[in-house]
């Protein structure tokens, strides 16, 4: 119940008392959202439960506790919000009865929705869009046919700067030969019977993993439009986009493993766990498949795949179908791929090391004390550097041929000099420590030499990452493992839509207004480079 502030015991210890009271109310608040999250889907009691948790916690903010109570109430939103949108996913991947469509009727027959559609706000421009049926009578092939009636389905879509509802209107038509009742189908929309239009979904999609906006935030600015769309709503569509659009990660997943180098790295990621009030840390990873530097012709892509933890089994299995030169760092859990054998027990996989790690131990080295064998040491990977400026985008031949004659010199005499300046410092220093990570991956580090295409660092899969570490401070947290497998999904196709040059909100419009009807045997066609060009470069087109 709620108290005032006349209620509140005088008494530090029964204060205390009370104070614990709350607390283990939450506790046990917390323990039931996780049961309930561990039965894979959450009922529309759980949900309209947890609002009314939220809704007496709020009423409950008092006095010191209200600071706790406020951290509780996040994290209850949040776990609310990542329900409904497993709740979304779940419902749109269950199969749905197909109903024939009865003779001499209207073409389309879709049943009704288990919920009433929401009126939209009548102040809201309507743009209408004519679906007209067929010229000549199904039944008996007249050509004599007479508007009798139609059937509109509002949605409300968004427009950069303004939303609109856009009216498909479908005029039902009767044939004046034998009155047999003829009338377009309606177009697949990206959520059956949803509010949403692609132009809308994509634009939520990229304002949150693009633009980095929670979707409470983004509630918010909607609302000042004028449209109330409250965050659990959002956070629905979220989920059944996301169920929709896997298919076509699994395509580029595919495609990046298809190459013969691969980038990875990984970043962490603070998860909402179930019934502890606190986070846990998983782990995104990145995989990038980038020919460009080499003039190669395959289209870039990147994958993102999540996991609860960072254990060396997780990149393993997603690297198994992998064969080729890996750039990675010195990730325990790579290890393991570079002793698998393959033909003639050579390993499947090839260590390349990154460049950029070796600098930057002797980069904080010379920060934290100004060592001049620090400084040496970055101007000589500096000169390294310099030279893949020079040959980027060029053939792998000559940039074999150039690194042979110019970098190969330098980096013998690199391995001279720090042999000889490990004699001469502290063998527990930082800078020793940096001279020892550097030579004891001498191979992995050199072999970018013999190959053009194969680069002198991973930086390619650091900026990958990059976006993902903006994005986790404006989250605080992914409210659940199964959101973080969403954020994946949504993030490998708005990355890889920006690595082929297109502006991820109109591509990911521009699927969303295709894949419902699309073949699925055709997916192939949806993917960011084989889309046509002139229809996703700009949103404002």
């Amino acid at each position: 119940m709620s108290l005032s502030i006349d209620q509140l015991p005088n008494d530090v210890a029964a204060l205390k008392q009370l104070l614990m009271a709350k607390a283990t109310e939450l506790d046990a608040k917390d323990a039931e959202l996780a049961a309930a999250k561990n039965g894979l889907m959450l009922t529309q009691l759980t949900i309209e439960k947890l609002k009314a948790q939220l809704a007496k916690l709020r009423r409950e903010k008092f006095g010191a506790t209200s600071e706790k109570i406020e951290r509780a109430i996040e994290q209850l939103e949040l776990a609310l919000e990542e329900a409904q949108a497993a709740r979304a996913e779940a419902t749109a991947a269950a199969p749905e009865p197909e109903v024939p469509p009865a003779s001499g009727s209207a073409a389309d027959t879709t049943p009704a929705a288990t919920r009433k559609r929401r009126q939209l706000p009548s102040e809201l421009p309507r743009r209408d869009v004519v679906h007209a049926p067929d010229t000549v009578c199904r039944a008996c092939g007249g050509t004599n046919l007479r508007v009798v009636g139609e059937s509109v389905t509002e949605v409300l879509e968004y427009v950069p700067a303004r939303f609109e509802v856009v009216r498909h209107v479908r005029p039902a038509c009767s044939c004046r030969k034998c009155e047999a009742m003829t009338q377009a189908r309606m177009p697949e929309l990206p959520i059956p019977r949803g509010l949403a239009g692609p132009g809308l979904l994509a634009h939520v999609i990229t304002a949150k993993f693009c633009d980095h906006l929670p979707l409470y935030r983004q509630a918010e600015i909607f609302a000042r439009a004028g449209v109330d769309l409250d965050r659990g709503l959002l956070a629905e569509w979220l989920g059944s986009v996301a169920w929709l659009v896997r298919p076509l990660v699994e395509l580029i997943g595919a495609h990046v493993m298809a190459g013969c180098t691969v980038h990875a790295d990984d970043t962490p990621v603070p998860v909402l766990a179930p019934g502890a009030g606190k986070t846990k840390t998983g782990r995104q990873w990145v995989y990038l498949r980038d020919e460009r530097p080499h003039a190669g012709s395959a289209p870039p892509a990147v994958l993102y795949r999540y996991t609860p933890d960072r254990k060396g089994e997780h990149c393993r299995a997603e690297l198994a179908r992998f064969i080729g030169w890996l750039h990675a760092d010195g990730y325990s859990g790579f290890a393991r791929l570079y002793e698998q054998g393959g033909v003639a027990s050579s390993p499947k996989i090839v260590e390349v090391a990154c460049w950029a790690h070796v600098r930057r131990g002797f980069f904080d080295v010379h920060a934290s004390n100004g060592s001049p064998i620090a400084k040496d040491a970055l101007e000589r990977i500096g000169a390294l550097f310099d030279i893949e400026r020079t040959i980027s985008g060029h053939p792998a031949e000559i940039r074999k041929s150039v690194r042979q004659r110019a970098a190969r010199p330098r980096l013998d005499d690199l391995a001279i000099w720090l042999d000889a300046q490990l004699k001469l410092i502290p063998g527990k220093s930082d800078l020793a420590a940096a001279i020892r990570y550097a030579r004891s991956r001498w191979s992995a580090l050199t072999r970018y030499l013999d190959d053009g295409r194969l680069e002198i660092s991973n930086n390619a899969a650091e900026n990958a990452i990059r976006p993902l570490a903006l994005g986790r401070k404006n989250w605080l947290f992914a409210g659940s493992d199964a959101g973080g497998e969403r954020a994946a999904v949504f993030y490998t196709l708005i990355r890889t839509a920006k690595l082929n040059g297109l502006e991820p909100e109109a591509y990911l419009r521009d699927v969303l207004t295709r894949i419902g009807a699309h073949p699925i045997n055709r997916l192939e066609e949806l993917l960011p480079w084989n889309l046509a060009r002139p229809a996703t470069t700009s949103v404002a087109a």
